[in-house]
Formats: structure tokens, sequence, C-alpha cells
């Protein structure tokens, strides 16, 4: 956030605000570049989509507390605390109880304070840490880390290739619309390989 040219305090409001670690490393190009506020919105909104999905599901367990509740439940949701909690809970007889709401509480809460503390940290240190050191590279590192494991059926699979070869073709492409049309792919190719799949199956 720093080297996109964000003051301090501007970026420390982004990292309060803005809890989403994907949607920070797409909008921050964008704004670099000088894109208009759409593109940058568009791109923010399209790359998490995914809340979307982990929202309808999460749903059955949360749907009998108070909307701002739920609310604040959505602002802390992060994808490690839903994959950890969906096997957990997928097949409960009883859905929305104190225990899985402690537990999902349980897995977004620290993950939140250790997301502040660290951007924080990481805003301060921003402009001390040599460019040399290609730092930014490790952000792609740790999203691969995390997302790596994941790719584990045939969508995801065929979803991640199909964005990294638009990506690949079209970097090209002004205002970072690359990364936008590799978002865009990715998502449509996992969902056309996942209805294929449904619809063999009910075949």
């Amino acid at each position: 956030m720093s080297r996109a040219g964000l003051s301090d305090q501007t970026a420390a409001a982004m990292s309060l605000l803005v809890y989403a670690g994907s949607a920070q490393l797409t909008a921050l190009p964008l704004i670099a570049a000088g894109a208009p506020l759409w593109l940058i919105f568009a791109a923010g909104i399209i790359v998490n989509l995914r809340f979307v999905i982990f929202g309808a599901a999460l749903h059955p367990y949360f749907k009998d507390l108070t909307w701002g509740k739920r609310l604040f439940m959505g602002y802390l949701a992060v994808d490690i605390a839903f994959v950890a909690f969906m096997p957990r809970f997928h097949d409960a007889p009883r859905k929305g109880t104190l225990e899985q709401h402690w537990f999902f509480l349980g897995a977004v809460i620290p993950s939140w304070f250790l997301w502040q503390i660290t951007s924080l940290l990481g805003i301060s240190l921003g402009n001390v840490v040599p460019v040399s050191w290609s730092i930014d590279f490790a952000a792609t590192l740790a999203l691969l880390a995390l997302m790596l494991p994941l790719a584990n059926t045939r969508p995801i699979i065929l979803s991640v290739l199909a964005a990294s070869v638009v990506a690949w073709v079209a970097q090209t492409l002004p205002l970072r619309l690359g990364l936008l049309a590799a978002v865009v792919t990715g998502i449509v190719v996992g969902m056309w390989v996942e209805a294929k799949q449904h619809a063999g199956r009910r075949v």
C-alpha cells in the first residue's frame, strides 16, 4: 500500500475497512496506474465473488442471528475459516448451535487481529525495507501457499489454468485489465466445469 502511493493513514484505513487481501492486491496496482474508481471497485467485487458462495453456504448456521450480527460475521469471514468450518459441521444434524457460532468466531477473530497487527507493522516499515529485497513477491508466494492445497478438484484446477493463461496473454492491456479478465475467466470456467459435472451426475 505504501509503494502504491497511499499515505500511512490511508493505508491503515484500507487495512481496517478492506479486510480482504485479494481485493487489496487487485486494487492497489489499479490505484497506482490511475485507473478510474468504478474499475477499482468492479475488480474488487469480482475477486471477492467467492464470498457470495461462502455466505450462502454459511446461511443455515447463522440465519437466526440478527442482521447486524450476520453482517459482522460476514466482515470477519476469511477463506481459511470457511475451509475449517464446513467439513466439521457440514453433516451436523442441527445447524445454528452455540458451538458452531463460537467455533467460527474462534477461527475468524484471531485471524482479524493478526491481519491488522501485521498489516500496520508492514505499513510502518514499508518505506524502510529496500526495494531490492522484492518483499512484495512474498505476498504472491503466500497466496500460492494458500491456494495450491485448495486446488484439489477438476473445476478449481481448470479455472486456475484458464485464469493463468488469460493473465499471461492479457498482461499488456492498460490499467491492469488483464488481471480483471483473468479473474472473470477463472470464475466462468470453474462454474461451467462444475455445472457440466453436476449435469453428468444427474444423467
